[in-house]
């Protein structure tokens, strides 16, 4: 790359770099408190920031499209015409965009009837004839035509690769073409689907290339048609006009009568008051910080006078903090948010009887206090205790280190009972769940109403993150100090808690606690705004003991079960292999999807149109075998096969090194802010996840024992759950009155949509419309049907619009969901769970109709989600007050599982049934389904 001079322009594509925000925020969207989107808006000025600072051009601009038709549309009708409608989220992007745009003092390049790679194109070769570097800033690969010695094409980073900036070299290496121009060549050949323009049938970029290398240009390889074979020829000759056509439609013109001015695009910095406001009202708080924020400053800090619980316990007064020396390392803590080195705190170590004294006397006068514990691990079970911190007023915390001996700790723990068996004082934490239960290891109940930052987040935003860390960021505009920058990142040579300084662990661990109860002040009145403070403080909340309990019961797994298992699955698992081997006709790595691939598409030839992976592999996925299946045994022969290798290896195999070998149980850990839909999550081991179609899946249940011989296992589990809620929703009379006869709903469906008598349904009858029960609530196609069913998609469509003859309230309840999401654009469970659908207008068809699925299903899912969980609160609770030797142990899906004491079995069964049935009233009646046994399988 040459350097022409000191005059370096910028030119940048907006739409192009507008899609690109967007797609970058479309899985994690920003709603300021207005409710809008401004991730186009945020990303744009990302990019544009990253310029200013890192290029600093001397002169700039951005051009856009108008809405207007272009000369290409009047060339070819169906230019663009395949494009879905611009994303709403865009739409009304632009018009910010182009403020912001002019709030940096940068001009706005647009002229009816051109395109912003025209107006880019004209500029860029006008400022380069006035000796100006220019760099043309898009992801679009049609600009490679325009570069030359002093053009660059600099595409942006993105989803992690670098800047990449193309001068003619790298843009013909990348093309493997001669000269830049013949870019237009190869569009002209192959087309471009994006624009649809049209290209030459059959030739894709290898063989545009192939053939650019005989003949230079599209215009002489007409001209030489007579050299071509067989098809080839045929194709270009009959559509060889077409592929000039195009060639013209990806020519980007250099003739568009706009004037560059130099001194217009010369960038001079920002218009702040324009700015500032516009930041103001898209809430870029963190932007506002890093274009307008000055240098962070170390004065002497002056916190509340209220702090000072150990005033006079020092030297220096306790509401003064010096400021930190000048050469005192802040990197790599970024300017744009406060941390411990620039916002007021006052952070104390506790030690000794005496001031812990003191303390748990001020804390035992609080209504509420946070509390965090830190350790030595992330898995609770395992976790011992380095200290304690707690905060009650805002920039003020105590740390307590705890010795390493348990009979130590345990000592000091007793003089904290005070505050922590306080029913009076509510306990806040940041997922406080992992702290009762390292507490509970020591033997201390925390009592007292319990108050978790985290899921207030989650019954917030289901779908956003809620670490401690982003939290603080997006609420607080604070950044932590980072676990890492302690103990090391993850890995075997990661240290604990115990390794680190005290000083730093003090105000670590303090900073915790701070900081959890500042995000309890500002997350608080949006649970009430929200409409989720019932569900938070009645089912959430509560439920966490619960899940405490559970998890520090865990489940005895019987090993010797497992081991002769993996025998035999391992057994099977190499017969199945045989199979494949024989009808592939040799052996081959089954576990590498390339040789798979080889073998099932080129070698088999089992599908002709056989998809391929970005990587340039076969796709051999699960989906493309099942679907391949029914016509070809090896296919599922080699599904039988991954599922017991999966089995093995992801149950079988692990689930004995996830004993705890202190209690010789394994204790899951459940996730309660993880599923949008309310559901529970379990991780080591993931319980949801136990597969239970196969008879093999079902048999890994046998593994899970009673505690010991006193004991057997106990299962409730609710019948059709989501069915009935789905009746209940839907009001429809047939449903209801099946469900309130006790008949079966799947055979009462199938007579309804076949036309039979209920006892002359057939047991396939029964399938498919048990199939199309449970399809329709997740809003299943007439596709989706028949891929389920196996049958044509004709019939599958049959069946669902017989449905919907048949239970016209079903189709009215599934309309009106839809019609209701998409004027409040969320959905609510029974007890006012919230599921927001952003996209349920959107003009995308996929998005849009992605959104409406879940219109119709998260109601009906949610609801079955709190449901089990109010039945689990009130079942803990009469457990408790009955001092049952029983113990709740499992959770999975709309089943609960005991330990149950041989002498109580008989109270359980009466008593759990009409608790869970009877844990929200819906109106149809619920059944629940119990049995017991030796293992779980047995009790299922």
């Amino acid at each position: 790359m040459s350097n022409k001079g000191s005059k370096k322009l910028f030119l940048l594509d907006a739409m192009a770099l507008i899609y690109r925000a967007y797609f970058a925020f479309s899985k994690n969207p920003r709603i300021n408190s207005k409710g809008l989107n401004t991730g186009v808006m945020l990303g744009f000025t990302n990019t544009l920031l990253e310029v200013l600072e890192k290029e600093k051009p001397t002169h700039i601009a951005v051009a856009f499209d108008t809405h207007a038709p272009t000369f290409r549309h009047e060339r070819f009708e169906a230019y663009k015409a395949n494009r879905q409608e611009q994303p709403e989220d865009i739409e009304i992007a632009i018009p910010w965009v182009k403020q912001l745009v002019q709030g940096f003092n940068i001009p706005v390049l647009e002229l009816d009837g051109y395109e912003a790679d025209d107006i880019i194109g004209t500029i860029a070769k006008k400022a380069e004839r006035t000796s100006f570097e220019v760099y043309m800033m898009t992801p679009d690969k049609d600009y490679g035509q325009l570069v030359e010695e002093h053009i660059f094409l600099y595409k942006p980073a993105f989803m992690g690769n670098g800047v990449d900036i193309m001068g003619p070299k790298e843009v013909c290496a990348k093309w493997d073409i001669e000269h830049v121009d013949q870019v237009r060549d190869i569009l002209g050949l192959m087309g471009d689907a994006v624009d649809n323009i049209p290209g030459i049938p059959g030739i894709g970029e290898k063989t545009a290339v192939k053939l650019l290398k005989t003949y230079g240009t599209i215009e002489e390889l007409l001209k030489n048609t007579h050299d071509l074979k067989g098809k080839q020829r045929e194709k270009v000759e009959e559509f060889g006009q077409q592929g000039i056509l195009s060639k013209e439609l990806a020519t980007i013109s250099l003739d568009v009568p706009i004037d560059f001015v130099e001194e217009e695009l010369r960038y001079d910095g920002p218009d702040e008051e324009k700015l500032k406001a516009l930041f103001a009202e898209l809430e870029f708080r963190t932007l506002t910080k890093r274009v307008f924020g000055e240098a962070l400053k170390k004065p002497t800090i002056r916190v509340d006078e209220q702090l000072g619980l150990f005033t006079g316990m020092e030297d220096k007064p306790a509401e003064t903090v010096e400021a930190l020396p000048e050469d005192t390392p802040t990197d790599p803590i970024p300017a744009t948010h406060d941390t411990l080195y620039s916002r007021a705190h006052s952070y104390h170590r506790v030690e000794g009887k005496q001031e812990v004294g003191e303390l748990v006397s001020y804390l035992v006068q609080q209504p509420e206090i946070c509390f965090d514990t830190e350790t030595t691990s992330l898995n609770p079970n395992e976790a011992t205790l380095v200290g304690i911190a707690f905060a009650y007023i805002p920039g003020e915390a105590y740390y307590l280190p705890l010795p390493e001996d348990q009979e130590g700790t345990q000592a000091i723990l007793l003089w904290l009972s005070p505050v922590f068996e306080n029913e009076s004082i509510t306990k806040i934490g940041q997922n406080i769940k992992y702290d009762l239960l390292v507490l509970k290891n020591y033997g201390i109940e925390v009592k007292g109403t319990l108050y978790d930052t985290m899921l207030a987040h989650y019954l917030i935003e289901p779908e956003g993150k809620h670490s401690m860390d982003w939290l603080a960021e997006h609420y607080l505009n604070y950044k932590p100090v980072s676990i890492t920058s302690l103990i090391g990142k993850k890995g075997k040579n990661q240290g604990n808690m115990r390794d680190v300084d005290i000083d730093e662990v003090v105000d670590y661990a303090s900073e915790d606690a701070d900081i959890t109860l500042q995000l309890k002040q500002v997350l608080d009145p949006l649970v009430k705004t929200q409409g989720v403070e019932k569900l938070f403080h009645e089912v959430e909340n509560p439920l966490i003991r619960v899940l405490t309990a559970m998890e520090f019961e865990g489940v005895r797994i019987n090993t010797e079960a497992l081991a002769e298992l993996s025998v035999e699955l391992e057994k099977e698992s190499k017969e199945v292999e045989k199979r494949v081997f024989e009808l592939a006709g040799e052996t081959f790595n089954l576990s590498s999807p390339k040789q798979l691939g080889e073998i099932l598409f080129v070698k088999m030839n089992l599908d002709p149109k056989a998809k391929k992976t970005k990587t340039g592999q076969f796709a051999t996925g699960e989906e493309v075998l099942s679907k391949m299946a029914g016509e070809h045994e090896i296919a599922q022969a080699i599904l039988d096969y991954r599922q017991l290798v999966k089995l093995k290896s992801t149950y079988v195999d692990a689930l004995p090194e996830l004993i705890n070998p202190k209690t010789g149980r394994i204790h899951t850990t459940y996730n309660q802010f993880v599923a949008a839909t309310g559901r529970l999550s379990s991780i080591n081991p993931n319980l949801q996840n136990i597969p239970i179609r196969s008879e093999r899946g079902r048999e890994i249940r046998k593994a899970f024992v009673p505690r010991d011989e006193e004991h057997v296992i106990l299962a409730a589990d609710y019948s059709q759950i989501e069915l009935r809620i789905m009746a209940a929703f839907s009001q429809d009379e047939s449903m209801i009155e099946a469900f309130k006869n006790g008949r079966d709903v799947h055979a009462t469906t199938a007579a309804k949509i076949f036309q039979v008598a209920l006892e002359e349904v057939t047991s396939d009858m029964r399938r498919k419309a048990k199939t199309a029960n449970f399809g329709i609530i997740y809003g299943i196609s007439a596709f989706g049907l028949s891929q389920r069913l196996n049958i044509p998609r004709g019939e599958a469509k049959e069946i669902i619009d017989a449905y919907f003859k048949e239970f016209p309230a079903v189709k009215a309840y599934m309309d009106d969901s839809i019609e209701k999401a998409r004027k409040q654009e969320y959905v609510e469970t029974i007890l006012g769970r919230r599921r927001y659908l952003r996209d349920i207008n959107s003009r995308n068809a996929t998005m849009r109709g992605f959104a409406e699925r879940n219109a119709i299903n998260a109601p009906i899912q949610g609801s079955a989600a709190d449901m089990i969980k109010v039945a689990m609160i009130q079942v803990h609770r009469w457990m408790k007050k009955e001092a049952l030797r029983s113990k709740m142990i499992l959770q999975v899906h709309d089943e609960l599982v005991f330990d149950a004491h041989h002498s109580e079995v008989d109270i359980l069964k009466r008593e759990i049934p009409q608790l869970m049935a009877h844990a929200v009233d819906i109106g149809v009646p619920i059944v629940v389904e119990v049995g017991t046994g030796n293992d779980w399988l047995e009790a299922h």
